[in-house]
């Protein structure tokens, strides 16, 4: 999998949460390997392929430079999910080309197992109803929030 990051993205581009509670960090090429030149559909299309979630927002995990991504990026986080975020912001074409790519206008933009999920208005929505944890299951991520549920489920203390 790295060798696809290392070949198809700029340095400094893309980001990898490891877990809820560690940080990120930068995925970039040791070898020097010359960034894509432009973002077509089949480059995008890696992108979104590469990890079972996958996040195109402005700014990083760490440091989110719009609210509707850092929203993305909390709900993710409750839920302990990893993923990869592409900074939109770093690249005027991949900005423009994640766009054309989903037919969705604005950013954040989520994938999970390569498939379009939304932006911020979904994810929110989708983690108030219990969508995104079904979503998550399909998967075969289980969401943090489970498992907090099941620690502090009362009728676990009297069996």
């Amino acid at each position: 999998m790295a060798g696809l990051i290392r070949q198809f993205l700029k340095p400094n581009l893309v980001y990898r949460s490891s877990s809820i509670y560690t940080q990120t960090h930068r995925l970039f090429s040791a070898e020097g390997n010359a960034p894509p030149q432009t973002f077509n559909k089949e480059v995008i299309q890696k992108l979104v392929n590469l990890n079972k979630v996958v996040v195109f927002m402005k700014g990083n995990p760490e440091a989110p430079r719009c609210g509707f991504s850092n929203a993305v990026v909390q709900i993710l986080r409750m839920h302990g999910v990893q993923y990869d975020a592409h900074d939109v912001l770093q690249s005027d074409e991949l900005r423009e080309k994640i766009k054309e790519f989903s037919d969705w206008p604005t950013i954040p933009q989520v994938f999970i197992n390569g498939e379009f999920v939304g932006g911020c208005d979904i994810m929110l929505q989708m983690h108030q109803s219990g969508d995104l944890i079904e979503e998550l299951k399909k998967v075969g991520i289980e969401s943090e929030l489970l498992k907090e549920a099941e620690n502090t489920d009362p009728k676990k203390d009297q069996k």
